[in-house]
């Protein structure tokens, strides 16, 4: 199983993705892969391995690619089965992948999961906003972006790893919360 997961990750196009108009130039392109040879993931730890499929997955969601999304969605979904640790960030990129295709009770669940484990972390709210607005559940949605606003000044302050790689869609997502949670 991994052997073929290995497989069909280094196994991709010849031609590179182009970086965007706006990149400088000589930039790597948006998936963040150098121009060339695809990556060799078979030396990678298991959570490279899902970082690198989720960054993959995620680029493709950004420029439409579909295809490519479903492609390699599944492999993320196993590469996520292999990790020897699973913390809030991995649970986020996955329902962050779930969401992507469509698998609204798998994303529902990874934020139930994480509210459980860990009641007061944002990813939580943020991934339960997120079902709650596939659903057009306007009603949990703002629920969902009440309980973000309640603890996000608390834990903005802890200073999570997660939260510094994130911090642009939570201070969006504060913004879109506050628009909300006002009405």
């Amino acid at each position: 199983m991994l052997a073929s997961l290995i497989w069909l990750v280094a196994r991709s196009p010849s031609t590179p993705a182009a970086a965007p108009a706006d990149a400088a130039p000589g930039a790597a392109p948006a998936n963040g892969t150098p121009s060339g040879t695809p990556p060799d993931i078979s030396n990678m730890s298991p959570r490279e391995r899902f970082n690198r499929l989720y960054q993959r997955v995620i680029t493709a969601a950004q420029t439409g690619d579909q295809s490519t999304v479903e492609r390699f969605t599944p492999m993320a979904v196993q590469a996520y089965g292999m990790l020897d640790q699973v913390d809030a960030d991995a649970r986020y990129h996955l329902a962050m992948l779930h969401l992507h295709v469509g698998n609204l009770a798998g994303a529902q669940a990874l934020a139930d999961t994480l509210q459980k484990k860990e009641p007061n972390h944002l990813f939580g709210y943020v991934i339960g906003a997120a079902v709650a607005r596939w659903n057009k559940d306007d009603k949990a949605r703002a629920a969902m972006f009440r309980r973000f606003v309640d603890r996000y000044d608390a834990e903005i302050k802890k200073g999570l790893p997660e939260y510094a790689e994130h911090q642009s869609m939570l201070v969006d997502l504060k913004k879109t919360a506050d628009s909300v949670t006002a009405k």
